[in-house]
């Protein structure tokens, strides 16, 4: 799999999802992943058949976190799992692999990141890079040396994650990383368009 760039993650965002999904596709992010844990099944396929509708025929790639069973029935691109969900090999089996679904792999330290490359998915996330509120009860930042080894040692493309904003984002990149996750950077900030703008064409730089 080829690097992905600009990674947008929507949860509890301050604009709405659609408008974000088509600010995402005008500005070629590889992926927006919908992260909602507060959302009914429901809403969670209604959510994604508008986002899909948008990004029809482009460059951005739907992702649903957690749920494979959603993944499957909205039809979306692939499916991002953490360290407390279905494992991987349980995950493909569900659907045999016909689906040609897209999996990312959440790891907070080496020892998960090597653990997780062992399960060849399509890419991994590695982080909080830095310290973030993004979750109830975060982990641990792992650090740019972290990150350094990791993209050091994997083979599929490495998604740095966690506290990255234009004040750290070059020291990120020195890594050699070359895949950001953004969440508060971008659905929390004073104007998202700008925000996408400039990462998005980082990236690809």
């Amino acid at each position: 799999m080829k690097d992905l760039g600009l990674y947008v993650i929507v949860t509890d965002p301050d604009y709405p999802v659609s408008r974000i999904t088509e600010l995402c596709v005008k500005y070629q992010v590889g992926m927006i992943q919908l992260r909602e844990k507060g959302f009914s099944d429901r809403q969670l396929l209604e959510t994604l058949s508008m986002m899909l509708s948008i990004t029809r025929n482009s460059k951005t790639k739907v992702i649903i976190n957690d749920r494979v069973d959603i993944a499957l029935a909205a039809g979306v691109d692939g499916y991002h799992l953490g360290q407390d969900d279905i494992p991987l090999k349980m995950a493909r089996s569900i659907y045999d692999d016909k689906a040609n679904l897209i999996c990312g792999l959440s790891t907070h330290t080496l020892v998960q990141a090597e653990e997780a490359l062992t399960q060849n998915p399509d890419y991994i996330g590695f982080g909080p890079v830095y310290p973030t509120f993004a979750k109830k009860r975060p982990d641990a930042a792992v650090g740019c040396e972290a990150l350094k080894t990791v993209v050091q040692k994997a083979s599929c493309p490495v998604v740095a994650i966690g506290g990255i904003n234009r004040s750290n984002v070059d020291d990120v990149l020195e890594t050699g990383v070359r895949n950001i996750a953004m969440i508060k950077a971008v659905v929390k900030s004073k104007n998202i368009e700008e925000e996408i703008a400039f990462y998005s064409s980082l990236l690809r730089g």
